[in-house]
């Protein structure tokens, strides 16, 4: 990808993160496949690298790197453990909905310590007795005087367990505009954590369940207008959950690749390597052909997102063939190592342990070849990637390139800014933006 979709610094910064997961990452994954349970130490070391705010602009802390380099993040962290991949996604995701329909009060107050690591956000949405149909969720919110007051419930929440700022989205009215969402903190009155449950996979990150009960949320945490959630929904789900599954998936598929091309050469039979023997060559290419093809698909959607062109297809694309992709050549990869796979000491049964759980959030496969249909038969209604270009693209100069330049704090988005070269310091006045909130009408279907 390097000189096309990605530059120098993306590379640099590439490097950073795959030093630190073998160093900090890699000697923890026996412990967490061992407990089963989240990792709350590794989850605090992670975010405080700064990489929670790879798509916040410099202006609120954050690193203003764009979605490449959200992707090669989770990518590199992902190839080590999935786990601590799928944790990084899951706030980042949780950026997504602040970023997007926050007012200029709340960004001030929640971006940087999203960016510093302080603060790991989360964003809820799917209920037990509604699953993917976010128009059947019956979590309520009613006004009570400067506050709201929540009740209900919701399932599959990722970060559940170490999140300290929820997005919920829940009814405030019937119908399409009768959603609506609120931050709500983790200490708030009347919200609790669910036990977390043993899963088949990701162990180390936690997809739980959050219960309100008469929670008290302020009526400042509202995120744009009542209304608004069914927007706040759709729009995180496409722009950021699809590519960062895509990017968590990726991760696991690299891992595969290496991990049999490294069994392949060091495993005899009748005299010679694996490697040489031509039925092994074959399964190795077809894992090479879908990593290469599969790389394509994420980084050129995650490119036409930081460039603000439309690309809610290329996303639904990225985050099919990555996921397909990626169970397929684990399943090769687990013929290729036989009995040997199913054993614990080597890693080929997690990875495809963890890459089952990438495939339903954000939609299914079904639901991607679907919207897909749709899109070929000329009967979508507008993309989200359209819609908010203004706050997706990545502004020349808002990734410093160095890290001199990077403490240098940014203009906040709209205000004058003369230099158009990364890194560059800008001049002008420093009268506060006027910040508009995409009017936006939530399509049909996710």
């Amino acid at each position: 990808m390097h000189g096309y979709f990605t530059n120098q610094r993306h590379e640099a910064l590439r490097k950073r993160v795959r030093d630190f997961a073998e160093r900090e990452v890699r000697p923890r994954i026996a412990e967490m496949e061992e407990n089963r349970s989240v990792c709350r130490d590794l989850s605090r070391l992670i975010a405080r690298q700064g990489w929670m705010g790879a798509t916040v602009h410099r202006a609120y802390g954050g690193m203003g790197a764009g979605h490449v380099a959200k992707t090669l993040i989770i990518e590199e962290l992902s190839r080590v453990s999935a786990a601590m991949g799928a944790m990084v996604q899951a706030s980042q995701l949780g950026v997504a909905k602040i970023v997007h329909f926050g007012s200029e009060e709340q960004k001030k107050t929640w971006l940087p310590a999203i960016a510093s690591g302080d603060c790991l956000p989360t964003i809820a949405v799917t209920e037990p007795q509604s699953g993917s149909h976010v128009l059947g969720m019956a979590s309520t919110a009613v006004r009570d005087g400067d506050d709201y007051l929540l009740n209900g419930r919701k399932i599959y929440v990722g970060n559940s367990h170490v999140g300290d700022l929820h997005g919920v989205v829940v009814r405030t009215g019937e119908g399409s505009r009768g959603l609506s969402a609120f931050l709500v903190e983790s200490d708030s009155p009347g919200f609790r954590v669910g036990e977390q449950q043993p899963a088949m996979g990701l162990h180390g990150f936690s997809f739980g369940e959050l219960f309100f009960d008469n929670c008290r949320v302020p009526a400042t945490n509202l995120l744009g207008r009542e209304g608004d959630g069914l927007s706040v929904a759709y729009s995180s789900s496409v722009l950021y959950g699809r590519p960062n599954l895509t990017a968590v998936s990726l991760g696991i598929h690299q891992a595969v690749l290496d991990e049999t091309t490294a069994f392949c050469a060091q495993r005899q039979r009748y005299g010679k390597a694996l490697a040489d023997l031509s039925t092994i060559k074959l399964k190795l290419g077809r894992i090479q052909s879908r990593l290469l093809l599969a790389r394509l698909s994420a980084y050129h959607a995650v490119h036409l997102l930081d460039q603000g062109q439309p690309c809610d297809a290329e996303l639904m694309n990225a985050k099919l063939v990555n996921v397909e992709s990626a169970l397929e050549s684990a399943r090769d990869a687990m013929d290729v190592h036989a009995a040997c796979g199913l054993f614990t000491d080597r890693p080929i049964e997690r990875f495809l342990r963890d890459a089952h759980h990438i495939f339903a959030p954000a939609g299914t496969s079904d639901i991607q070849l679907l919207r897909l249909g749709e899109l070929a038969l000329g009967r979508t209604q507008g993309e989200w990637s359209s819609r908010l270009a203004d706050l997706l693209r990545l502004e020349p100069s808002e990734w410093p390139e160095d890290d001199e330049a990077a403490r240098t704090p940014a203009p906040l988005p709209g205000e004058d800014a003369a230099a158009t070269v990364p890194g560059q310091r800008t001049g002008g006045s420093r009268r506060r933006p006027v910040v508009h909130r995409a009017e936006l009408t939530p399509p049909p279907h996710k």
